[in-house]
């Protein structure tokens, strides 16, 4: 792929004001401090992040943040719809060194030995989730976990999923294959000493005719779920959804060409869908991340990837943090009748406004799924 610098694109551009971004660090200090002082908790709290004492304090603390943590976290603005947002404070030696895999990560947050940073970093990206709408996670994903890890793994170099690195990630909507997938994105990075680049690709500044949009508009296909899902789920109805949609505010898109079936479509579909990927390869930017820096992607608009890399497995890889944020959107009604694959939301911050979009509360027991 052809990959534009962002300076020359239309991704915005966003500054966390220095005693703000220095806020969101000292109250995440501050939060874990306070449940390090209740014995019993703390390992519990950092298990998923979603204990009761946890959740009230994230949402007490967050009310309390400077207004211009929540302005620079609103959605994207532009047709690009992607942001970076910088910067916050961030020092190397504070990290440690890169874990192995996301369980590895999970694992140092509730550890003694670990939890002073690895549990403070999960709950400054939780406060930033919480400026910006209602994170939520997945039952079926990373443990059930609100604070994703996104570090190269070992076996899995050329899978597409966010522990591959030598193999291109190919552009993809966030959880395409879900109605309840997030509305926005937030990748938080912590380390990136090769300036690996994520790619974002907007459906609003695409080329289609109106028989291509037509056809990608049509529920032709079923999108399945990517393999950090696991594979038990064969057993559900595979609903077949539109590529391309459309609204008040333009084009929306749901897609991920290496979970689709495309084989099953009729010539003429794959046509317009091979089109379509030729011009979402046209318009991609590239956004090289910092240390401290924040991506907002709009995932009802734009597709994100990763270059390929070659991993280190040294300690010192690159590491991002991810959260899936909803937002008071509302999506086709048809999509409300999909199953999901099965696959449930952890959805402790959820509102009225997520429960009639179809959003489902689960607490974590002592064994979440393992995948």
């Amino acid at each position: 792929m052809t990959h534009h610098p962002t300076e020359s694109g239309e991704i915005e551009r966003r500054e966390l004001p220095a005693a703000a971004a220095q806020a969101v660090r000292d109250t995440a200090r501050e939060i874990a401090a306070t449940i390090e002082g209740m014995p019993g908790l703390s390992a519990r709290a950092a298990a998923t992040l979603t204990d009761p004492t946890l959740l009230e304090l994230i949402d007490t603390h967050a009310a309390r943040l400077p207004g211009s943590v929540r302005d620079v976290l609103r959605p994207p603005a532009t047709a690009a719809g992607a942001a970076i947002v910088g910067r916050l404070p961030l020092r190397d030696n504070e990290l440690g060194p890169t874990p192995s895999d996301w369980r590895q990560a999970a694992a140092w947050s509730g550890e003694p030995a670990h939890r002073h940073d690895s549990f403070r970093l999960d709950l400054t990206m939780l406060l930033l989730a919480r400026g910006a709408g209602e994170p939520f996670g997945w039952q079926g994903q990373q443990g059930g976990r609100l604070v994703n890890n996104i570090v190269p793994s070992r076996g899995h170099e050329h899978e597409q999923s966010g522990a591959s690195s030598t193999t291109l990630l190919e552009p993809h909507t966030e959880d395409a294959f879900h109605p309840r997938r997030a509305q926005l994105l937030m990748l938080g990075c912590l380390r990136n000493p090769d300036r690996v680049g994520t790619t974002v690709s907007s459906v609003r500044q695409v080329r289609l005719d109106e028989r291509q949009r037509r056809r990608l508009g049509e529920p032709m296909l079923p999108i399945l779920p990517d393999v950090s899902y696991g594979t038990d789920f064969h057993r559900y109805p595979a609903t077949p959804v539109a590529t391309v949609g459309g609204g008040e505010g333009g084009p929306t898109l749901r897609y991920d060409p290496a979970y689709t079936p495309l084989d099953d479509a009729d010539a003429e579909f794959r046509s317009a869908y091979d089109h379509l990927g030729t011009e979402l390869e046209r318009v991609c930017r590239t956004a090289v991340l910092a240390p401290g820096e924040l991506l907002l992607v709009d995932n009802d608009v734009v597709v994100h990837g990763r270059v390929p890399f070659a991993p280190r497995y040294d300690g010192t890889d690159r590491w991002l943090k991810r959260v899936n944020i909803r937002l008071p959107r509302p999506r086709h009604p048809a999509e409300a009748g999909e199953s999901g694959y099965g696959q449930e939301t952890v959805t402790p911050f959820a509102t009225e406004s997520v429960a009639a979009q179809g959003g489902a509360a689960w607490m974590p027991t002592d064994r979440p799924p393992d995948r």
